[in-house]
């Protein structure tokens, strides 16, 4: 069998198809997200959200144990965005009121969501094992269910992050100044905490919960190296998300490795190369002229270092 025959075989299995699409979904949603909360200096925000829809996919556990619903884990997303959603806006009115620093309220977050998921995985009958598709990614199980509201959730991210896109980036970029401009700032900011919510439970399926963060960051990191403006950054690091996240699982394809892991090492091998290969292409740039007037005729020019008279 040729390599072409490969990749027919690798696009007509249904679960792969399905991977696919969740795959390509993520990789354009995650770094939308990921861009504001890089602006907000919030990098790790998503790591504690998704230590608290953790204690979510527990709870949908428990729920459909005592509902009778089969299978065990039909609630597991649904209670890991309510969770998350909870989680999320939680932290923000924390943040917003000053009550604790942001690092400890996260730090909240990490411990208490970890130990809340195993504990009740625990009453519901599962055992910390259940849980691992969940930290890890599980993409090859993703359901024609789950796939639907993964694509319902992926919509919704994108019309807000990119609808609200200047009003989003002006609260992230400086609130002060938003809310003298009238802005309905705590409104942008809640609805900022509940997309970056919603964009970790999207991710779920595919990098796991311990790595949807870097799925967020590692993007918008890769593509801020590369240019300056705020429009572009975002663009870029949806294309290098969409990338990864294909690349990553068509590898996992053919060889037996975890798809999350493979697709964060990806990103990071990514940022690396190009992190390198950045202070070449800034020499081969050519250079821009900072003349504010640049039609009329200086008195004053350097040459060599040495400032001289025209």
């Amino acid at each position: 069998m040729n390599a072409l025959d490969e990749l027919v075989g690798m696009l007509s299995d249904p679960f792969m198809q399905r991977a696919l699409i969740a795959a390509v979904l993520v990789g354009v949603t995650a770094p939308v997200m990921g861009t504001y909360l890089v602006q907000r200096k919030l990098s790790l925000l998503g790591d504690g959200i998704g230590h608290v829809a953790l204690t979510g996919v527990a709870l949908g556990w428990l729920v459909g144990g005592a509902m009778g619903v089969v299978p065990n884990d039909a609630l597991a997303i649904p209670g890991a965005v309510v969770a998350a959603v909870i989680g999320s806006v939680v932290i923000e009115l924390v943040r917003e009121r000053g009550r604790t620093s942001g690092d400890v309220a996260l730090a909240l977050m990490f411990y208490g969501g970890i130990a809340g998921g195993v504990l009740l995985i625990g009453v519901a009958g599962g055992s910390s094992g259940n849980l691992m598709q969940y930290l890890f990614g599980s993409i090859s199980s993703v359901s024609p269910t789950d796939l639907w509201l993964t694509l319902f959730l992926g919509a919704l991210i994108l019309a807000v992050g990119m609808g609200l896109r200047a009003a989003l980036f002006a609260v992230s970029y400086d609130e002060e100044f938003s809310r003298a401009s009238g802005l309905p700032v705590r409104a942008l900011n809640i609805a900022i905490a509940v997309i970056a919510a919603l964009t970790v439970t999207v991710a779920m399926r595919v990098v796991g919960l311990l790595l949807v963060s870097a799925l967020m960051i590692v993007p918008v990191a890769i593509a801020q190296l590369v240019t300056v403006s705020f429009r572009r950054t975002m663009a870029l690091a949806m294309a290098i998300g969409v990338v990864v996240c294909v690349v990553g699982l068509s590898v996992t394809y053919w060889q037996t490795l975890s798809p999350g892991a493979t697709i964060v090492v990806l990103a990071i091998a990514l940022y690396a190369v190009v992190a390198i290969l950045r202070p070449v292409l800034l020499r081969r740039k050519p250079r821009v002229s900072h003349d504010p007037h640049p039609d009329i005729p200086d008195d004053v020019h350097v040459e060599g270092g040495e400032r001289c008279s025209a």
